[in-house]
C-alpha cells in the first residue's frame, strides 16, 4: 500500500520547531486532500497542517504537547493502492529523536544535576534544547558557554548535538575533592509570595500566549536595567493634517489613515539619525542593526498582546506604512499572522493612547534595547512663543515615553532621540500631499 509521510513544515525564518497543540484527525479516520490534520503553535502564532493527499490516517508519531523539529515526520497516511517503490518501514515504537546521543564511548557516570533555572539566563532556549540539556545532564552554566549558530546567538539542536559529540565528562564530587571546581551556580531564584485564597475567589489558568508574555516580560526586566525618559509634543499640525486628508484617503485607498503610521515614519527617521538606539547586545558585543524593523504592539480581543513587525520601515512612504499598519493589525486580531510577521524586530512602538492613557513605562521587547510609548492626544491650554511675545492657545498635546536599556543607551542618547523625534513631529508639513 502507498504511504505518505506528513512532516512538520518550515514555518518561517529562524523557526526550527513547533508544538503540536491538537490533533484534528484520529488514527483510522479518513482524510481528504486539504483536510486539517493538526493545530500547531510556534512562539505566539498558531497554524494548521493540511493534508496534501487523501487516504486513511495510519499512524501518529507524536502526541499533543510534543515539541517537534521542522522536517520531522509526524504522521503516516495510507493512500491505498500499490506502492510504486519499496517503502521504508516505520518502527512500531518510533519516538521523537530529541535526546539522541552521538556514537561515542560512554561517559563516566555522574550525579544528576538539579533542574536548570532558565529564568536566570538572558539567553533564549527553545523547549527542544531544554529537553536535550535535561536528558544529557547539562548545567545551565555549561549551556551558557556553548556558541550558537541561530539568530541572535540562539543555541540550536545541531549546535548542542555537535557540542555533545566532543563534550568532556561533567565534574563529579571526586573531581571537586581533587580541587577541580565546577562553574559557580546562579543566584537563588526569588520566590513569589504565597497566596491565600478567600471565599468566592476564582482560579483561572493562564492560556499559552499569556504564559509566554509573562515569561518574556520577567526575563526582560531581569536582563535589562530599564530607564524611561519622557517628552511632551505639540501634535496640532498632525491632527489638523489628518482631519483634512482622512476622508479622501478613505475614498482613494479604501482604508483609514490613523496617527500610528505618522509616528512610525518619524520613529524610523529618528532611528536613522541615532543608530545606536537600533541595536542589540550579545554580552559585551554591540550588534548595530542594518535594517530598521519596527514592531507594533497590538492588543488582541482575548486581552493578550502580540507584536507584528514592519520590515524596513524607513524605506516605506506614509501610504505604504498606513497600509502595512492596517494589514498587520487586522490580521493580528483575526489570528491570521504568519510566523515571519513577528520575527526580526529591532525597535518597538506601543500606543497607550488607544486606551486614553496619558503615558506609561513600557517593558523592552528583548533582544531590542528600546521601546517607544505613545500617549493619548489631548487638547490643552499651553504657552505659545511668537516673535511678538507669548500667548496662551489651545493645542493638541501628547507625551512620548522611551524605555531603554541603560547598559548601552544612556540618558543623553535617550534624551537626544526623544528631542529629535519631537522636532520631526512638531515640524510636520500641513500642506503635505498623500
Amino acid at each position: 500500500m502507498a504511504k505518505f509521510e506528513i512532516i512538520m513544515p518550515k514555518l518561517g525564518e529562524s523557526i526550527i520547531e513547533a508544538t503540536i497543540t491538537k490533533w484534528l484527525k484520529s488514527v483510522g479516520e479518513s482524510v481528504e486532500e486539504d483536510d486539517s490534520l493538526a493545530e500547531i503553535a510556534t512562539d505566539k502564532v498558531d497554524s494548521e497542517i493540511p493534508s496534501p493527499v487523501g487516504g486513511k490516517l495510519e499512524k501518529l508519531l507524536f502526541n499533543e504537547g510534543d515539541v517537534v523539529p521542522v522536517g520531522k515526520v509526524i504522521a503516516i497516511i495510507d493512500m491505498g493502492g500499490e506502492s510504486g517503490a519499496e517503502e521504508t518501514p516505520v518502527a512500531e515504537n518510533e519516538t521523537p529523536d530529541i535526546a539522541a546521543k552521538p556514537a561515542t564511548s560512554p561517559a563516566p557516570k555522574t550525579e544528576p544535576l538539579p533542574p536548570a533555572d532558565f529564568s536566570q539566563s538572558a539567553r533564549f532556549y527553545s523547549p527542544l534544547v531544554k529537553s536535550i540539556a535535561k536528558t544529557e545532564n547539562i548545567a545551565l552554566s555549561e549551556l551558557e558557554k556553548i556558541p550558537g549558530s541561530g539568530k541572535d546567538n540562539r543555541l540550536t539542536r545541531d549546535d548542542l548535538m555537535k557540542y555533545l559529540a566532543n563534550r568532556k565528562p561533567t565534574p563529579t564530587s571526586a573531581d571537586t575533592a581533587a580541587g577541580i571546581q565546577p562553574a559557580p551556580k546562579p543566584s537563588a531564584k526569588i520566590e513569589p509570595p504565597k497566596i491565600t485564597l478567600a471565599d468566592g475567589d476564582e482560579i483561572l489558568e493562564m492560556d499559552r500566549m499569556r504564559k509566554l508574555i509573562a515569561d518574556h516580560m520577567v526575563m526582560s526586566k531581569q536582563v535589562s536595567p530599564h530607564v524611561t525618559s519622557f517628552i511632551e509634543v505639540d501634535v496640532t499640525n498632525i491632527v489638523t493634517w489628518r482631519n483634512k486628508v482622512k476622508e479622501s484617503f478613505q475614498k482613494r485607498e479604501g482604508q483609514n489613515i490613523t496617527y500610528t503610521p505618522i509616528f512610525m515614519e518619524a520613529a524610523a527617521k529618528t532611528l536613522r539619525d541615532y543608530p545606536m538606539v537600533n541595536v542589540s547586545l550579545d554580552g559585551t558585543k554591540i550588534i548595530v542593526r542594518k535594517k530598521i524593523n519596527i514592531g507594533m504592539a497590538t492588543a488582541l480581543p482575548t486581552g493578550n498582546l502580540i507584536v507584528p513587525v514592519i520590515k524596513n520601515a524607513d524605506e516605506l512612504n506614509l501610504v505604504g506604512l498606513a497600509k502595512k499598519v492596517n494589514d498587520l493589525a487586522n490580521r493580528a486580531r483575526a489570528n491570521k499572522l504568519d510566523p515571519d510577521d513577528i520575527q526580526g524586530g529591532t525597535f518597538t512602538v506601543t500606543n497607550f493612547g488607544t486606551f486614553d492613557s496619558l503615558t506609561g513605562t513600557p517593558i523592552i521587547n528583548q533582544p531590542q534595547v528600546a521601546i517607544l510609548g505613545l500617549g493619548a492626544i489631548k487638547k490643552r491650554p499651553v504657552v505659545i512663543e511668537i516673535p511678538q511675545g507669548d500667548l496662551i492657545g489651545i493645542r493638541h498635546m501628547m507625551i512620548l515615553s522611551l524605555a531603554y536599556d541603560h547598559r548601552i543607551v544612556d540618558g543623553a542618547l535617550g534624551g537626544m532621540y526623544l528631542k529629535r523625534l519631537r522636532d520631526y513631529l512638531e515640524s510636520f508639513d500641513t500642506s503635505r500631499s498623500i
